[in-house]
């Protein structure tokens, strides 16, 4: 079978007259595997195709084909095996874009061990969270950014035995990743999974407690097979970049399952910092065919100035993580000629809502519901609402779609997953309207959870921190309108008696550190505001509603 078809094997699509897709099933064997099926697949059949060009900071590069990738994850598979990674063992892994962390991901993927991706931006508090949670027992994580340094500082509080394996330098305590697995075969006898056995786990952000862990099925993988052919565009001849590290639900969407399993060959530069111009002279350079990226980064790419680079090898660009504007979507036009296709997921999915390839899009809009879900807009009483009304975005559970890559549930976290998981439907928590025409228009979230330069932040995260500073007597965190990142984080605090004197810059700047050495820095508050009260309910709950509305009316005067 042609690489360009394998992904037929696993899918049940109808086109209609104009060659939109219209219907989107998947037909998955018990023991579908990624690992295994795909890669393993185009590594025996097509082991020159290219599968992934690496560009590392200092823009060395390297290549791998699918056979490579093949070879290199059997070599891993065993490995961790040897060191105790059984089926079932959850393996934290912080490995930002090295080429390495797919080695992790199909090694684990091979064993049945469950990964939990984690971003190198997270510090002590958080590593000590996750490990607790999760209750790992190995972790694979980068030696950059003193990541190693902050997980053995996490690990201080934390009663488990974890084996732990390092990249990109070596440290006490831990095992050198890339000398160690030189050591072991490149062959593996496939092991039993099943496809609805826990696979990945993703921690997401919450709004009024700690993050959650959101467990996904192999078939989970499968299931973005319509993310990357009929929202990106990409078959076995595109050069895709999504920029997006490992760490982040978004490298899942982009970088791996649904772009291999068309053929395709992903372009990954592992960066240090993000410098637009970086970025658009790779994509000259390479000669780049598909991106995808959040709207801010499309607005510093704007800014930087599209017409000093030769994109014309650019066929198609995406976008999702945030609301997109006008002004956006038209400059990138007006510039490439090509029209930014907006997309709504979340964590615990593959696409919900899109403007998939061939239809027609409304500038602005997240597009309609994909086949693979039933998508409606209800009220608070979980009543469908009419077009026109505000409603928040919900998945029908009892129809008679599979509702394949909709999580599993919220590991260890019963009540979680009954409250988002009711009535039959999965409340994203998002909401928006719908036209006449079946577009969907975002709103905003129904709870307090903040989205900033395509990440989703939980206010109480940043709140619980910022509590522990002697500054600081109430905090509220929220999210403020920004022109370039479309919103950033907010704390509004009111100070302590000996510290009211103190407001200003330099109490601000203490607690903007403050919260960067307790916790990823992408979490602190670009703005503090010190006021003398925060508006509350009779019963004393701090209405973050309240100040939104004075900020959005307030910022965007």
């Amino acid at each position: 079978m042609e690489t360009s078809e394998l992904h037929l094997k696993y899918v049940r699509e109808k086109y209609d007259e104009k060659g939109r897709i219209v219907s989107f099933d998947l037909d998955l064997p018990d023991n579908f595997n990624f690992a295994y099926d795909i890669v393993d697949e185009i590594g025996k059949n097509d082991p020159e195709r290219t599968a992934l060009i690496w560009i590392g900071d200092d823009l060395a590069e390297k290549r791998f084909t699918y056979a490579d990738l093949m070879r290199e994850s059997n070599r891993t598979a065993n490995m961790l095996i040897a060191h105790g990674v059984k089926k079932g063992d959850k393996v934290i892994c912080v490995l930002k874009r090295h080429y390495q962390v797919y080695f992790a991901i199909l090694a684990l993927c091979k064993i049945g061990a469950v990964m939990i991706p984690a971003t190198n931006q997270l510090r002590k508090w958080d590593f000590e969270y996750r490990f607790n949670a999760a209750k790992a027992r190995f972790v694979i994580a980068t030696n950059d950014d003193h990541v190693t340094e902050n997980i053995d500082l996490g690990l201080q509080n934390y009663d488990g035995v974890v084996e732990k394996f390092a990249v990109h330098g070596i440290r006490d305590g831990w095992t050198d990743f890339d000398s160690e697995i030189a050591k072991y075969p490149d062959t593996f006898e496939r092991a039993d999974t099943n496809v609805n056995e826990d696979m990945l786990m993703f921690f997401s952000s919450g709004t009024t407690g700690y993050p959650k862990m959101v467990a996904h099925s192999y078939h989970y993988a499968a299931a973005h097979i319509l993310t990357a052919k009929h929202w990106h565009h990409i078959d076995s001849e595109t050069l895709h970049l999504t920029i997006s590290d490992s760490g982040w639900g978004k490298f899942f969407w982009g970088k791996i399952y649904g772009e291999m399993a068309v053929g395709c060959t992903v372009f990954v530069y592992d960066f240090e910092r993000f410098h637009p111009d970086r970025i658009l002279s790779l994509i000259e350079k390479y000669r780049i065919t598909s991106l995808c990226c959040p709207p801010t980064m499309y607005r510093f790419f704007i800014k930087e100035g599209l017409d000093k680079y030769d994109l014309s090898s650019l066929e198609y660009a995406t976008t999702a993580g945030e609301a997109l504007n006008a002004e956006v979507y038209n400059k990138f036009l007006q510039y490439t000629g090509l029209k930014l296709m907006e997309g709504f997921g979340q964590t615990e999915t593959v696409i919900v809502l899109g403007n998939l390839y061939g239809y027609d899009i409304k500038p602005g809009s997240m597009g309609r519901p994909v086949p693979l879900y039933d998508v409606v807009l209800v009220d608070k009483n979980d009543n469908e609402v009419p077009a026109g009304k505000e409603g928040e975005i919900c998945i029908r559970l009892d129809t008679d779609k599979k509702n394949w890559g909709l999580f599993r549930c919220y590991y260890g976290g019963t009540d979680h997953t009954l409250r988002a998981k009711r009535n039959n439907l999965y409340h994203t928590g998002d909401t928006a309207y719908k036209d006449e025409d079946g577009f969907f228009w975002y709103i905003g979230r129904i709870d307090d959870v903040i989205k900033s330069s395509g990440y989703r932040i939980g206010p109480f995260e940043i709140e619980s921190i910022l509590s522990q500073h002697p500054a600081v007597l109430e905090v509220a965190v929220t999210g403020a309108p920004d022109p370039i990142r479309g919103t950033v984080v907010k704390a509004t605090i009111v100070l302590t008696d000996e510290y009211k004197d103190k407001a200003g810059p330099e109490l601000m700047g203490k607690l903007q550190e403050f919260v960067k050495s307790n916790t990823a820095p992408y979490k602190y508050p670009r703005i503090i505001e010190f006021s003398d009260t925060l508006p509350k309910t009779t019963n004393g709950k701090i209405r973050r509603v309240e100040i939104r509305e004075r900020d959005a009316k307030r910022f965007n005067s």
